[in-house]
Protein backbone atom coordinates (compact mmCIF):
# COMPACT_ATOMS: atom_id res chain seq x y z
CA UNK A 1 0.00 0.00 0.00
CA UNK A 2 1.15 3.40 -0.54
CA UNK A 3 1.02 6.32 1.94
CA UNK A 4 -2.30 7.41 0.70
CA UNK A 5 -4.27 4.34 0.66
CA UNK A 6 -3.25 4.14 4.46
CA UNK A 7 -5.80 5.92 6.96
CA UNK A 8 -3.60 7.83 9.46
CA UNK A 9 -6.04 6.40 11.97
CA UNK A 10 -4.17 3.03 11.13
CA UNK A 11 -0.93 4.46 12.55
CA UNK A 12 -0.56 8.20 14.08
CA UNK A 13 -2.11 6.79 17.80
CA UNK A 14 0.31 3.34 17.61
CA UNK A 15 3.11 5.49 16.50
CA UNK A 16 2.61 8.20 19.23
CA UNK A 17 1.70 5.96 21.85
CA UNK A 18 4.84 4.04 21.00
CA UNK A 19 7.09 8.10 20.97
CA UNK A 20 5.58 8.05 24.50
CA UNK A 21 6.52 4.69 26.08
CA UNK A 22 10.15 4.71 26.34
CA UNK A 23 10.38 8.10 27.94
CA UNK A 24 8.14 7.79 30.55
CA UNK A 25 9.87 4.37 31.31
CA UNK A 26 12.66 6.21 31.43
CA UNK A 27 12.20 9.10 33.40
CA UNK A 28 9.84 7.28 36.24
CA UNK A 29 9.23 4.02 35.85
CA UNK A 30 12.52 3.06 36.35
CA UNK A 31 13.00 4.94 39.64
CA UNK A 32 10.36 2.93 41.57
CA UNK A 33 12.01 -0.47 39.49
CA UNK A 34 15.54 0.55 40.85
CA UNK A 35 14.23 1.63 44.70
CA UNK A 36 12.52 -1.18 44.87
CA UNK A 37 15.96 -3.25 44.07
CA UNK A 38 17.51 -1.38 46.59
CA UNK A 39 19.81 1.08 44.65
CA UNK A 40 20.56 4.43 46.42
CA UNK A 41 18.37 7.20 45.71
CA UNK A 42 21.48 9.69 45.18
CA UNK A 43 22.52 7.19 42.40
CA UNK A 44 18.26 6.69 41.09
CA UNK A 45 18.26 10.15 40.36
CA UNK A 46 21.16 10.99 38.86
CA UNK A 47 21.53 8.45 36.39
CA UNK A 48 17.88 8.33 35.18
CA UNK A 49 18.28 11.88 34.90
CA UNK A 50 21.59 11.38 32.88
CA UNK A 51 20.33 9.10 31.05
CA UNK A 52 17.69 11.65 29.09
CA UNK A 53 20.05 13.76 27.63
CA UNK A 54 19.12 12.30 24.06
CA UNK A 55 16.24 14.30 24.34
CA UNK A 56 17.85 17.44 25.06
CA UNK A 57 20.42 16.79 22.22
CA UNK A 58 18.51 15.25 19.26
CA UNK A 59 18.20 18.55 17.59
CA UNK A 60 22.22 18.44 16.49
CA UNK A 61 21.71 14.68 14.56
CA UNK A 62 18.00 15.31 13.19
CA UNK A 63 19.76 17.01 10.39
CA UNK A 64 21.78 14.03 9.32
CA UNK A 65 18.54 11.35 9.23
CA UNK A 66 17.87 12.90 6.50
CA UNK A 67 21.35 11.53 4.59
CA UNK A 68 20.35 7.71 5.12
CA UNK A 69 17.18 5.70 4.23
CA UNK A 70 14.08 7.07 4.61
CA UNK A 71 11.99 8.57 8.29
CA UNK A 72 10.00 5.10 8.28
CA UNK A 73 13.12 2.92 8.18
CA UNK A 74 14.41 5.45 11.17
CA UNK A 75 10.96 4.71 12.94
CA UNK A 76 10.59 1.26 12.77
CA UNK A 77 14.19 0.17 13.20
CA UNK A 78 13.89 2.18 16.84
CA UNK A 79 10.70 0.65 17.81
CA UNK A 80 12.66 -2.60 17.04
CA UNK A 81 15.79 -1.65 18.92
CA UNK A 82 13.87 -0.52 22.14
CA UNK A 83 12.24 -3.31 21.87
CA UNK A 84 14.84 -5.16 22.12
CA UNK A 85 16.99 -3.13 24.63
CA UNK A 86 13.96 -3.95 26.97
CA UNK A 87 14.38 -7.24 26.19
CA UNK A 88 17.92 -7.04 27.51
CA UNK A 89 16.99 -5.14 30.09
CA UNK A 90 15.05 -8.14 31.73
CA UNK A 91 17.94 -10.41 31.17
CA UNK A 92 19.99 -8.00 32.79
CA UNK A 93 18.17 -7.91 36.15
CA UNK A 94 19.46 -11.21 37.17
CA UNK A 95 23.19 -10.42 37.30
CA UNK A 96 25.01 -9.14 40.42
CA UNK A 97 26.13 -5.49 38.33
CA UNK A 98 22.74 -5.61 37.45
CA UNK A 99 22.46 -1.72 38.07
CA UNK A 100 25.39 -0.87 35.66
CA UNK A 101 24.55 -3.46 33.01
CA UNK A 102 20.42 -1.98 33.21
CA UNK A 103 21.52 1.67 32.77
CA UNK A 104 24.19 1.30 29.87
CA UNK A 105 21.10 -0.37 27.82
CA UNK A 106 18.44 1.83 28.94
CA UNK A 107 21.07 4.73 27.85
CA UNK A 108 21.23 3.26 24.21
CA UNK A 109 17.33 2.93 24.19
CA UNK A 110 17.18 6.82 25.20
CA UNK A 111 19.14 7.29 21.96
CA UNK A 112 16.87 4.98 20.10
CA UNK A 113 13.76 6.63 21.55
CA UNK A 114 14.86 10.41 20.51
CA UNK A 115 15.75 9.32 17.53
CA UNK A 116 12.34 7.55 17.02
CA UNK A 117 10.82 10.83 18.36
CA UNK A 118 12.66 12.99 15.04
CA UNK A 119 11.85 10.35 12.57
CA UNK A 120 8.32 10.45 13.81
CA UNK A 121 7.45 13.38 13.94
CA UNK A 122 8.97 13.58 9.90
CA UNK A 123 7.03 10.95 8.54
CA UNK A 124 3.33 12.87 10.08
CA UNK A 125 4.84 16.09 8.22
CA UNK A 126 5.37 14.43 5.05
CA UNK A 127 3.07 12.05 4.82
CA UNK A 128 -0.12 14.22 5.30
CA UNK A 129 -1.56 17.25 4.70
CA UNK A 130 -1.43 20.26 6.79
CA UNK A 131 -5.37 20.37 6.77
CA UNK A 132 -4.74 16.70 7.78
CA UNK A 133 -1.99 16.81 10.47
CA UNK A 134 -4.70 19.58 11.76
CA UNK A 135 -7.17 16.98 11.72
CA UNK A 136 -4.86 14.30 13.64
CA UNK A 137 -3.15 16.05 16.13
CA UNK A 138 -5.77 15.32 18.72
CA UNK A 139 -4.71 11.79 18.20
CA UNK A 140 -1.45 12.24 17.94
CA UNK A 141 -1.34 13.61 21.89
CA UNK A 142 -3.99 11.73 22.99
CA UNK A 143 -1.97 8.42 22.47
CA UNK A 144 0.89 9.92 23.25
CA UNK A 145 -0.83 10.91 26.54
CA UNK A 146 -2.23 7.14 26.56
CA UNK A 147 0.93 6.04 26.81
CA UNK A 148 1.95 7.91 30.31
CA UNK A 149 -1.21 6.62 31.46
CA UNK A 150 -0.23 2.73 30.47
CA UNK A 151 3.33 3.02 31.67
CA UNK A 152 2.63 5.34 35.06
CA UNK A 153 -0.22 3.32 36.07
CA UNK A 154 -0.71 0.12 34.05
CA UNK A 155 2.96 -1.18 34.17
CA UNK A 156 3.69 -0.29 37.75
CA UNK A 157 0.52 -1.66 39.21
CA UNK A 158 1.08 -4.72 37.27
CA UNK A 159 4.76 -4.79 39.22
CA UNK A 160 2.99 -4.76 42.81
CA UNK A 161 0.63 -7.16 41.28
CA UNK A 162 3.67 -9.70 40.72
CA UNK A 163 5.55 -8.69 43.91
CA UNK A 164 3.11 -9.23 46.41
CA UNK A 165 2.09 -12.73 44.11
CA UNK A 166 5.64 -14.10 44.27
CA UNK A 167 5.90 -13.04 47.92
CA UNK A 168 2.77 -14.91 48.61
CA UNK A 169 4.23 -17.62 47.07
CA UNK A 170 7.58 -17.50 47.93
CA UNK A 171 9.90 -18.92 51.52
CA UNK A 172 10.65 -16.17 53.64
CA UNK A 173 14.25 -15.26 53.60
CA UNK A 174 16.15 -12.43 54.04
CA UNK A 175 16.21 -11.38 50.43
CA UNK A 176 12.76 -11.71 50.08
CA UNK A 177 12.35 -8.17 48.89
CA UNK A 178 14.69 -8.04 46.38
CA UNK A 179 13.84 -11.22 45.02
CA UNK A 180 10.02 -10.55 44.72
CA UNK A 181 10.97 -6.93 42.75
CA UNK A 182 13.56 -8.79 40.33
CA UNK A 183 10.53 -11.43 39.18
CA UNK A 184 7.95 -8.85 38.99
CA UNK A 185 10.57 -5.92 36.92
CA UNK A 186 11.91 -9.11 35.04
CA UNK A 187 8.35 -9.92 33.60
CA UNK A 188 7.65 -5.88 32.92
CA UNK A 189 10.67 -5.28 31.28
CA UNK A 190 9.77 -8.57 28.96
CA UNK A 191 6.31 -6.81 28.50
CA UNK A 192 7.48 -3.58 27.45
CA UNK A 193 9.85 -5.31 25.13
CA UNK A 194 7.18 -7.65 23.48
CA UNK A 195 4.84 -4.18 23.17
CA UNK A 196 7.72 -2.33 21.67
CA UNK A 197 8.74 -5.70 18.96
CA UNK A 198 4.61 -5.84 18.09
CA UNK A 199 4.53 -1.96 17.40
CA UNK A 200 8.00 -1.70 15.51
CA UNK A 201 6.81 -4.84 13.18
CA UNK A 202 2.84 -3.39 12.51
CA UNK A 203 4.69 -0.52 11.33
CA UNK A 204 6.42 -2.57 8.77
CA UNK A 205 3.41 -3.18 6.92
CA UNK A 206 1.22 0.12 8.09
CA UNK A 207 3.34 3.05 8.84
CA UNK A 208 3.32 5.12 5.18
CA UNK A 209 6.19 4.95 3.56
CA UNK A 210 8.09 7.99 1.46
CA UNK A 211 6.45 10.12 -1.02
CA UNK A 212 7.53 9.42 -4.50
CA UNK A 213 11.28 10.59 -5.15
CA UNK A 214 12.28 11.84 -1.30
CA UNK A 215 14.78 8.71 -0.70
CA UNK A 216 16.78 9.47 -3.95
CA UNK A 217 16.13 13.42 -4.37
CA UNK A 218 18.41 14.62 -6.71
CA UNK A 219 19.43 17.70 -4.27
CA UNK A 220 20.02 15.35 -1.84
CA UNK A 221 22.97 16.97 0.88
CA UNK A 222 25.90 16.03 1.81
CA UNK A 223 27.20 15.83 5.84
CA UNK A 224 29.33 18.88 4.91
CA UNK A 225 26.25 20.78 3.73
CA UNK A 226 24.18 19.59 6.96
CA UNK A 227 26.82 20.60 8.97
CA UNK A 228 27.26 23.95 7.74
CA UNK A 229 23.82 24.55 7.67
CA UNK A 230 23.15 22.92 11.20
CA UNK A 231 25.68 26.02 12.65
CA UNK A 232 24.12 28.54 10.53
CA UNK A 233 20.21 27.65 12.79
CA UNK A 234 22.59 27.60 15.83
CA UNK A 235 24.38 30.93 15.53
CA UNK A 236 20.79 32.56 14.39
CA UNK A 237 19.19 31.10 17.29
CA UNK A 238 21.84 32.63 20.35
CA UNK A 239 21.75 35.71 18.11
CA UNK A 240 17.73 36.20 18.22
CA UNK A 241 17.15 39.50 20.75
CA UNK A 242 16.55 39.02 24.59
CA UNK A 243 17.57 34.69 24.05
CA UNK A 244 19.71 34.81 26.79
CA UNK A 245 16.51 35.96 28.86
CA UNK A 246 14.30 33.51 27.62
CA UNK A 247 16.84 30.46 28.10
CA UNK A 248 17.28 31.64 31.29
CA UNK A 249 13.07 31.80 31.65
CA UNK A 250 13.32 28.17 30.20
CA UNK A 251 15.35 26.53 32.79
CA UNK A 252 14.21 28.18 35.45
CA UNK A 253 10.03 27.77 35.09
CA UNK A 254 10.58 24.23 35.18
CA UNK A 255 13.50 24.08 38.26
CA UNK A 256 11.40 23.44 40.94
CA UNK A 257 10.29 20.16 38.85
CA UNK A 258 13.09 18.97 38.08
CA UNK A 259 14.12 18.87 41.53
CA UNK A 260 10.89 16.89 42.39
CA UNK A 261 10.25 14.94 39.38
CA UNK A 262 12.64 12.29 40.65
CA UNK A 263 12.48 12.16 44.41
CA UNK A 264 8.71 11.85 44.40
CA UNK A 265 8.01 8.41 43.58
CA UNK A 266 10.95 7.47 46.00
CA UNK A 267 9.25 9.54 48.65
CA UNK A 268 5.97 7.94 48.10
CA UNK A 269 7.38 4.47 48.48
CA UNK A 270 9.64 4.74 51.36
CA UNK A 271 8.91 3.51 54.60
CA UNK A 272 7.22 5.91 56.96
CA UNK A 273 9.98 5.16 59.27
CA UNK A 274 12.03 6.96 56.97
CA UNK A 275 9.63 9.98 56.18
CA UNK A 276 7.92 8.56 53.18
CA UNK A 277 4.23 7.64 52.75
CA UNK A 278 5.01 3.67 52.52
CA UNK A 279 2.79 3.28 49.70
CA UNK A 280 3.32 0.36 47.57
CA UNK A 281 3.71 0.18 43.76
CA UNK A 282 -0.36 -0.79 43.27
CA UNK A 283 -1.42 2.71 44.89
CA UNK A 284 1.44 4.33 43.35
CA UNK A 285 0.01 2.96 40.00
CA UNK A 286 -3.44 3.89 40.55
CA UNK A 287 -2.78 7.44 41.91
CA UNK A 288 -0.41 8.80 39.22
CA UNK A 289 -1.62 6.75 36.35
CA UNK A 290 -5.31 7.47 37.05
CA UNK A 291 -6.23 10.32 38.92
CA UNK A 292 -2.95 12.05 37.85
CA UNK A 293 -3.60 11.68 34.79
CA UNK A 294 -6.80 12.51 33.93
CA UNK A 295 -6.29 15.83 35.73
CA UNK A 296 -3.13 16.46 33.74
CA UNK A 297 -5.36 16.54 31.35
CA UNK A 298 -8.21 18.15 32.66
CA UNK A 299 -5.39 21.28 33.64
CA UNK A 300 -3.97 21.17 30.04
CA UNK A 301 -7.51 21.35 28.41
CA UNK A 302 -8.78 24.33 30.58
CA UNK A 303 -5.42 25.96 30.60
CA UNK A 304 -6.09 26.13 26.50
CA UNK A 305 -9.71 28.31 26.93
CA UNK A 306 -8.38 30.31 29.65
CA UNK A 307 -5.12 31.45 27.08
CA UNK A 308 -6.95 31.78 23.95
CA UNK A 309 -9.39 34.10 26.22
CA UNK A 310 -6.72 36.29 28.05
CA UNK A 311 -3.72 35.97 26.11
CA UNK A 312 -0.07 34.74 27.17
CA UNK A 313 1.12 37.93 27.88
CA UNK A 314 -1.86 38.56 30.96
CA UNK A 315 -1.89 34.95 31.76
CA UNK A 316 1.65 33.95 31.86
CA UNK A 317 2.38 35.20 35.66
CA UNK A 318 -0.98 32.69 36.70
CA UNK A 319 0.40 29.70 34.86
CA UNK A 320 3.95 30.28 36.49
CA UNK A 321 2.03 30.00 39.85
CA UNK A 322 -0.54 27.55 38.75
CA UNK A 323 2.60 25.30 38.46
CA UNK A 324 4.96 25.73 40.78
CA UNK A 325 2.53 26.43 44.00
CA UNK A 326 1.29 22.89 44.13
CA UNK A 327 4.46 21.31 44.92
CA UNK A 328 3.66 22.55 48.79
CA UNK A 329 1.62 19.54 49.11
CA UNK A 330 4.58 16.94 48.78
CA UNK A 331 6.42 19.49 51.53
CA UNK A 332 2.64 19.03 53.57
CA UNK A 333 2.55 15.39 53.25
CA UNK A 334 6.55 14.89 54.27
CA UNK A 335 5.31 17.18 57.29
CA UNK A 336 2.29 15.38 58.35
CA UNK A 337 2.33 11.75 56.60
CA UNK A 338 -1.05 10.82 56.04
CA UNK A 339 -2.18 7.59 55.47
CA UNK A 340 -5.63 8.55 54.23
CA UNK A 341 -5.31 7.39 50.21
CA UNK A 342 -8.05 9.66 49.16
CA UNK A 343 -6.18 12.57 50.87
CA UNK A 344 -2.64 11.60 49.11
CA UNK A 345 -4.89 11.10 46.17
CA UNK A 346 -6.14 14.66 46.23
CA UNK A 347 -2.79 15.92 46.56
CA UNK A 348 -1.26 14.32 43.80
CA UNK A 349 -4.49 15.52 41.65
CA UNK A 350 -3.91 18.95 42.84
CA UNK A 351 -0.10 18.80 41.84
CA UNK A 352 -0.70 17.58 38.24
CA UNK A 353 -3.66 19.17 37.67
CA UNK A 354 -1.18 22.39 38.43
CA UNK A 355 1.36 20.99 36.17
CA UNK A 356 -0.80 20.46 32.84
CA UNK A 357 -2.08 23.99 33.72
CA UNK A 358 0.45 25.70 33.72
CA UNK A 359 2.68 23.77 31.42
CA UNK A 360 0.79 24.70 28.51
CA UNK A 361 2.30 28.53 29.25
CA UNK A 362 5.95 27.45 28.69
CA UNK A 363 5.15 25.73 25.29
CA UNK A 364 3.05 28.51 23.81
CA UNK A 365 5.85 31.05 25.34
CA UNK A 366 8.65 28.96 23.15
CA UNK A 367 6.23 28.64 20.21
CA UNK A 368 5.15 32.26 20.22
CA UNK A 369 8.28 33.99 21.36
CA UNK A 370 11.11 31.68 20.79
CA UNK A 371 10.83 29.99 17.65
CA UNK A 372 9.46 32.65 15.34
CA UNK A 373 12.20 33.80 12.25
CA UNK A 374 13.38 31.99 9.48
CA UNK A 375 14.19 28.18 11.37
CA UNK A 376 11.13 28.27 13.60
CA UNK A 377 10.59 24.47 13.32
CA UNK A 378 14.54 23.82 14.35
CA UNK A 379 14.73 27.05 16.84
CA UNK A 380 11.51 25.68 18.77
CA UNK A 381 13.79 21.74 18.97
CA UNK A 382 16.56 23.78 20.39
CA UNK A 383 14.23 25.29 22.78
CA UNK A 384 12.68 22.39 23.58
CA UNK A 385 16.20 20.45 24.08
CA UNK A 386 17.22 23.20 26.30
CA UNK A 387 14.06 23.10 28.31
CA UNK A 388 14.80 19.40 29.24
CA UNK A 389 18.14 19.88 30.47
CA UNK A 390 16.52 22.53 32.69
CA UNK A 391 14.77 19.46 34.05
CA UNK A 392 17.77 16.70 33.52
CA UNK A 393 20.40 18.72 35.55
CA UNK A 394 18.26 19.52 38.92
CA UNK A 395 17.02 16.12 38.79
CA UNK A 396 20.72 14.65 38.75
CA UNK A 397 21.44 16.58 42.12
CA UNK A 398 18.02 15.39 43.62
CA UNK A 399 19.54 12.50 44.95
CA UNK A 400 21.82 13.84 47.01
CA UNK A 401 20.08 16.83 48.46
CA UNK A 402 17.35 14.65 49.78
CA UNK A 403 19.83 12.16 51.11
CA UNK A 404 21.46 14.98 52.93
CA UNK A 405 18.68 17.01 54.13
CA UNK A 406 15.70 14.54 54.76
CA UNK A 407 12.31 14.04 52.43
CA UNK A 408 10.32 17.02 54.61
CA UNK A 409 13.25 19.73 54.49
CA UNK A 410 13.81 18.60 50.66
CA UNK A 411 10.37 19.47 49.63
CA UNK A 412 10.83 22.91 51.50
CA UNK A 413 13.89 23.14 49.50
CA UNK A 414 12.28 22.71 46.39
CA UNK A 415 9.42 25.48 47.24
CA UNK A 416 12.69 27.79 47.76
CA UNK A 417 13.89 26.49 44.06
CA UNK A 418 10.94 27.60 42.62
CA UNK A 419 10.92 31.66 43.68
CA UNK A 420 13.36 32.09 40.49
CA UNK A 421 10.93 30.93 38.23
CA UNK A 422 8.42 34.04 40.00
CA UNK A 423 10.82 36.74 39.03
CA UNK A 424 11.84 35.87 36.14
CA UNK A 425 8.47 35.01 35.01
CA UNK A 426 7.56 38.67 35.95
CA UNK A 427 10.28 39.79 34.21
CA UNK A 428 10.90 38.36 31.05
CA UNK A 429 10.12 40.47 27.89
CA UNK A 430 7.70 40.00 25.41
CA UNK A 431 9.26 40.68 21.61
CA UNK A 432 5.54 39.60 19.89
CA UNK A 433 1.70 40.10 21.21
CA UNK A 434 -1.06 37.64 20.72
CA UNK A 435 -1.36 37.87 17.05
CA UNK A 436 2.51 37.53 16.01
CA UNK A 437 2.87 41.28 15.78
CA UNK A 438 6.03 42.94 16.63
CA UNK A 439 5.16 44.80 19.83
CA UNK A 440 7.46 48.24 18.89
CA UNK A 441 8.06 49.09 15.50
CA UNK A 442 11.42 50.69 16.43
CA UNK A 443 12.56 47.10 17.35
CA UNK A 444 11.84 45.46 14.23
CA UNK A 445 16.12 45.82 13.06
CA UNK A 446 17.31 44.60 16.36
CA UNK A 447 15.26 40.87 16.10
CA UNK A 448 18.07 39.72 13.79
CA UNK A 449 17.00 36.32 12.44
CA UNK A 450 13.49 36.53 14.38
CA UNK A 451 12.35 39.70 12.03
CA UNK A 452 9.75 38.57 9.48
Amino acid sequence: MTHTQISPIAWVPTAYFAMGFPFVVLNMVTVLMYQGLGVDDALIAFWTSLILLPWTLKPLWSPFLELFKTKKFFVVATQLLTGVGFGLVALSLSLPSYFAVSIAILAVIAFSGATHDIACDGVYMSALSPSEQAKYIGWQGAFYNIAKIVATGGLVYLSGYFIQRYTASALPSADLSFLANRHAWTIVMAMLSGVMLVLGAYHIFILPGSKKGEAAAPQKRTAREVMGQLWSVLRDFFRKKFIWIYIAFIILYRMGEGFAVKIVPLFLKADRSVGGLGLDNQQIGIYFGTFGAAAFVFGSLLAGYYISARGLRRTLFSLCCFFNIPFIVYALMAVFQPQEGWLIAGGIVCEYFGYGFGFVGLTLFMMQQVAPGKHQMAHYAFATGIMNLGVMLPGMASGWISDALGYAPYFVFVLIATIPAFIITWKVPFKYDDKGNILQAEDAALLGPDAP
